[in-house]
Parts: C-alpha cells; structure tokens; sequence
C-alpha cells in the first residue's frame, strides 16, 4: 500500500504501511518485527501544509459524459470526492487550464474510440502542489507550482504523475500557452519544417493559441512570415510579434493574395484550419513545399469531424512541385517534449518569446473565471474571437466549508 504525504485542514492524514495503522505524528516501519520512524513528522508538518492551505472533502469537475462534438451537450458539471495521490502522483490545485480546439475532438471520442464515458475533459494545467505520494516527495514538496499535459484538467483538483509534470517558476497563465499550443509549434516547425533561413513560411490561424508561436519560430528561423487572421487587430498584433505580412481574409481574397504577392510560392505552410484554406495552401506551395498539418479546426464540430476539400488532384500536385503534406500529433513526439517546454521557458523569461494569453475580457459575458466558464470559453474560441491562447482562471472556491 502506498503511503501518502497529504494534509486535509492542516492535519496530518493517517497513514498505513505494511498494514499496520499507527497514529497521526509518525509512520511506522514496514516490519512490524522491528518498527521504525522512516519520516520525521515534526519536519513534514510544515512541508505538507504550504501557507496553511487545506484541502476540502469535495470539488467540481467536467465529465464527458456523452460522445458528440458539441461540447455543451457532450460534458457536464460535476460534484465529487477531491481525488488522492498515489504514491508517485501530484495533487495539483488547479489555477489556470488551457482551452483547446480539440477538446472537442475528445469530447466526440475520436483519438481512442475504445474509452466510453463517463471520463474527465481538459488536457492542460497549472497550479500548486498541495498534496503528493511518498515517492513524488523525492521530486516536488508541498506549494511547488507546476504545470502539466495530460487529461482531467477540467477540474479544480487534479492528480497528476509526478512524472508528467513541469516545475515551473511561477503559477502565471503565460506558462500554460506553452504545454500543448507553444510545444506544437516548436516541434512542428522543428521536426516536420526543416525551415531554412530567407524561405518563405505561411502560418494559418495566426493569431490563436498555436498560431502565434509559429509566427515567431519561423520568424527566429530567419524567415520571411505570412500570418492569416480575421480582423485588424489581430494582423497588428501579429505585425507586433514579427510577422512580415498580415492578411485579414475577411478584407483580402487569401489565394488571389498569395497569387499575386508570392509568385514563386511558399516554401512551408503551418496549417491549422482545413476545408478551403487548406485547399488554398496545396496550390499555393512552392517547389519541395512543406504542408504541416496540425488541425483541422473547421471541421471539427461536424458529425464527421472532418471538413470537405478538393482532393481528387492533389497526388498531382505535388508531384508537379515535389511538394509533401506531413501531420503532425503531440502524442507522438512526447521524447521532444521537455527540451521543447525548457527552451521556450528560457525564451519567455528572457524576454524573446510573446505568450499572449486570452481571458475572455472581452467576452459578453466577462473574463473567463470558475469551471462553468469553460463552456462559454470554448465557444469564444469557436467563434474565432480569441487572440491568442485561451485560459479560463479555475479560482477554486473557498474550502472553509470542508468536513474534514
């Protein structure tokens, strides 16, 4: 049985090992022959319980509890037990989670059609340590912040291995843009661009959660950047993060755009939306043009989850341009993950990486705050209002009504 360093209300939680129950001020040894103190309780008093917190008996988190692309009627609000870690887990109190476009793919239960619900939402945290197992406590101690990629991050508590999380300096939304929107970009561009300074790179999107990052990676790769967007605001704000051409589609025609400024066209397209932008970016690529498909959000709150392109022609155009798609899945390129994560965490703190961050400001109905406004946030970016990543603040509720 795994031993627990938990504190629920500042009291020391009873242990167990080798099924002998002791009391609250130490742990037993494992032979009970020949009994031990194998932690000094007096000193994991005050590691265990950081500023005082507590941890309350309940909590709230989304459950997909029906397959379908519509989030709102696929997930629900629920009320259960705070969740205990295992002996190499972190229970992590969540402050920020991420929004992503293929929630919604999960939700519809397309990456492993073999998991059937009820399971929980949410791919991306960040937040304090608050309680942790006795293994994990070689790496992390009580009121450490991290941040993590993995799934049930709808939740106001989440137990995470302490193998798949990130330190990180400081519990600031800025850090979770990184997880999964900043890490696609990066290993993207890395793995599948093979970027070479003076090419010329269009990024779709460009003003999302993804979108952004790639902007400024291919800008650092030397790059000549093009950035597609939806409104004024969003091409000055990408103008501000380095990209050279700006196209508002809602204004500019995007392929007679691309004809007529980029004749010999473009040598890498970063490419998010599907459908007829997709269809665009296939004829617009130059000779051993590199097409990166990382999404294809257009389509996704369709049955299929697939949007419609022309695609009877498209073996023979690239091979009239020597031209490749490639696909890209974060899953898949899990060892590249940390170098990608600390890299980008030294360029953010160095000041040389933009992680704007959407709160839902300005939303109709305000900033992004509590789980219930995961919904509404999900809309926001399904709508296209967002600039840059989207985080809904989770602000757990106070815990001064625990029964514990």
């Amino acid at each position: 049985m795994s031993v627990l360093l938990l504190v629920r209300n500042g009291r020391r939680a009873v242990s167990v090992i080798g099924g002998v129950r002791r009391g609250t001020d130490a742990l037993s040894g494992v032979h009970s022959a020949a009994r031990r103190f194998i932690i000094d309780m007096s000193y994991s008093a005050h590691f265990m319980d950081f500023k005082g917190s507590s941890i309350p008996s309940s909590m709230k988190k989304l459950v997909v509890n029906k397959l379908s692309p519509n989030f709102r009627e696929a997930v629900s609000m629920q009320t259960v037990a705070v969740p205990t870690p295992g002996d190499a887990d972190l229970l992590v109190r969540n402050r920020f989670v991420g929004i992503n476009a293929s929630d919604i793919n999960y939700s519809a239960g397309r990456y492993d059609p073999s998991v059937k619900p009820p399971f929980d939402a949410g791919f991306e945290g960040i937040g304090d340590v608050v309680g942790l197992g006795l293994s994990a406590s070689s790496r992390y101690t009580v009121g450490d912040t991290v941040a993590y990629f993995g799934s049930g991050a709808f939740a106001e508590y989440t137990v995470v291995p302490a193998k798949e999380t990130v330190p990180v300096p400081a519990v600031k939304a800025e850090f979770l843009t990184l997880l999964v929107s900043g890490a696609t970009a990066y290993i993207a561009l890395k793995r599948l661009g093979d970027l070479v300074k003076g090419e010329t790179v269009l990024v779709t999107a460009a003003a999302g959660g993804t979108g952004q990052f790639a902007v400024q990676f291919a800008k650092q790769a030397g790059c000549h950047v093009i950035g597609t967007c939806s409104s004024n605001e969003k091409a000055g704000f990408l103008k501000s993060i380095g990209c050279d051409r700006p196209i508002n589609y809602t204004t500019e025609d995007l392929a007679k755009t691309l004809r007529k400024e980029y004749p010999k066209g473009i040598d890498v397209v970063y490419e998010s939306v599907g459908g007829s932008v997709f269809d665009v970016a296939v004829n617009s690529l130059a000779n051993k043009g590199r097409l990166i498909v990382i999404g294809f959000i257009s389509g996704y709150q369709t049955a299929s989850g697939i949007p419609a392109f022309i695609g009877g022609t498209l073996p023979v155009k690239l091979l009239q341009k020597s031209a490749s798609i490639r696909g890209f899945f974060l899953p898949h390129f899990l060892s590249d993950y940390r170098e990608a994560l600390g890299s980008m965490v030294q360029m953010f703190a160095k000041g040389k990486l933009v992680c704007e961050v959407d709160h839902g400001e300005m939303a109709q109905e305000g900033r992004f705050i509590g789980l219930e406004s995961v919904f509404r946030a999900v809309d926001y970016m399904y709508a296209g209002k967002n600039l840059g990543k989207v985080v809904v603040d989770v602000a757990p509720p106070s815990v001064s009504n625990s029964k514990l």
